[in-house]
């Protein structure tokens, strides 16, 4: 058991470098990551079963009484800010594949390694797991009004039916892990924790090796190409965090969790559900965005460090 606990302990202490290390290998290893993005919904639902897992039900759900405001939280993050983006790119005539990535990445739902990130800057990985496990809920639902104003899709009917396919898998994956916890984890100690914690960094590395697989060609044959879709990454990213932390009206222990998802989607959601003539010219925004996802941690650490107990801030 110690042989198997000690190299997830240590991912959990270096997670942050860990998230490095998978950007990296992405880059330098296309062939590794072409192999790994074969594998992306595998990844992304055991990545999920483990977030729930260190949770457990019962601070997942939380209480009854916060549902409707964290249901016009996923109305503001999933509807609203996408639709708003849509009319934006009519009004001044912009389409194309970056048009197209940025309706698809503010559409989605926050990544399943939110409250991951969340617990690598101190903060409570329950409320980000609430609304992870509500956003990817409502996802089927929430498309319909973004797609059907936007002129990239000509019909939601795909969409919402691999987002339904989507959403029962990761929503069993979910359900299983509360068994397991439920079952064999009911009081988990510090050190389950954090082996599970290296356990949701080590999927968090190997995931983001196949989402870097159109980084690598683009680095040696378009790198302006490349610079300004990493700016633009960066820059939305970034843009959407700084705007929850500072403009949502929650509670503290919420407001870490609630800011990250805002910043961080899960677009690899819908890499299986749309065609791939669709998907493609995707593939260069899917990837430049994880590198601010992932940096996250060092590059907002210093923000989110404002809204963490002395007790529990990550050094």
């Amino acid at each position: 058991m110690t042989i198997l606990l000690t190299p997830l302990l240590f991912m959990a202490r270096w997670g942050r470098l860990v998230l490095i290390a998978g950007l990296v290998a992405g880059i330098v290893s296309p062939t590794l990551a072409q192999f790994v993005k074969g594998h992306l919904p595998e990844l992304l639902v055991a990545l999920l079963f483990f977030a729930a897992l260190r949770i457990g039900p019962r601070e997942a759900l939380g209480k009854l009484n916060r549902v409707g405001p964290l249901v016009l939280l996923v109305g503001l993050y999933q509807v609203i800010l996408p639709c708003f983006a849509v009319l934006l790119f009519s009004f001044f005539g912009w389409a194309g594949a970056l048009a197209a990535a940025l309706t698809i990445m503010l559409s989605a739902s926050p990544i399943s390694g939110s409250p991951n990130l969340t617990v690598m800057v101190g903060g409570d990985p329950a409320p980000s797991l609430r609304l992870l496990v509500l956003s990817t809920a409502m996802l089927p639902l929430t498309v319909i009004p973004v797609f059907s104003m936007s002129p990239l899709f000509d019909s939601s009917e795909a969409i919402f039916d691999a987002a339904l396919r989507l959403f029962l898998i990761i929503l069993c994956s979910s359900l299983a892990a509360f068994v397991v916890r439920w079952l064999f984890l009911k009081e988990p100690d510090a050190t389950a924790l954090k082996a599970i914690d290296g356990m949701s960094a080590f999927l968090m590395a190997v995931l983001v090796v196949g989402l870097m697989s159109a980084f690598g060609p683009a680095l040696f044959n378009e790198p302006l190409r490349l610079l300004l879709v990493l700016c633009l990454a960066f820059a939305v990213n970034i843009a959407l965090q700084l705007g929850a932390f500072g403009g949502l009206r929650v509670e503290k222990t919420e407001l870490i969790g609630y800011s990250i998802g805002a910043g961080n989607r899960n677009m690899a959601l819908f890499l299986a559900a749309l065609p791939a003539a669709m998907t493609e010219p995707l593939l260069l925004y899917v990837a430049c965005y994880q590198i601010p996802m992932y940096l996250t941690p060092y590059v907002l650490g210093w923000l989110y460090a404002r809204a963490v107990p002395h007790d529990r801030r990550v050094v």
